[in-house]
């Protein structure tokens, strides 16, 4: 989401001097104006409170579902799984099967 194609809208926002000076620290690190650098950092936490929503949204479905239809998956399995996949996208073996649900209870 690009905040320069929007229309603005001022607003006042006091600072405590420890954070307004890290803040300053970090928009220059970035090369990007204290503003500028403010602006991406709400901008980025407004997309973060809507993935984690979605995440929320997601997991709520996907419980139902497992609760509806007695299939699922054991942590130890997913865990195992993800290992590998992370091993996989380092090139250091081949992808694993996906996972199969299967009764829980």
């Amino acid at each position: 989401m690009s905040t320069t194609s929007l229309a603005s809208k001022p607003t006042s926002l006091k600072l405590p001097a420890a954070l307004k000076t890290q803040l300053e620290i970090n928009a220059q690190s970035a090369g990007i104006s204290l503003h500028a650098f403010m602006v991406q950092t709400l901008a980025d936490s407004v997309h973060r409170t809507r993935l984690r929503e979605a995440f929320v949204q997601d997991s709520q479905v996907a419980l139902a579902d497992m609760k509806a239809s007695g299939l699922g998956y054991e942590l130890g399995d997913v865990r195992t799984y993800f290992s590998e996949l992370s091993q996989h996208r380092k090139g250091l073996q081949t992808k694993p099967q996906d996972l199969k649900p299967r009764p829980m209870g």
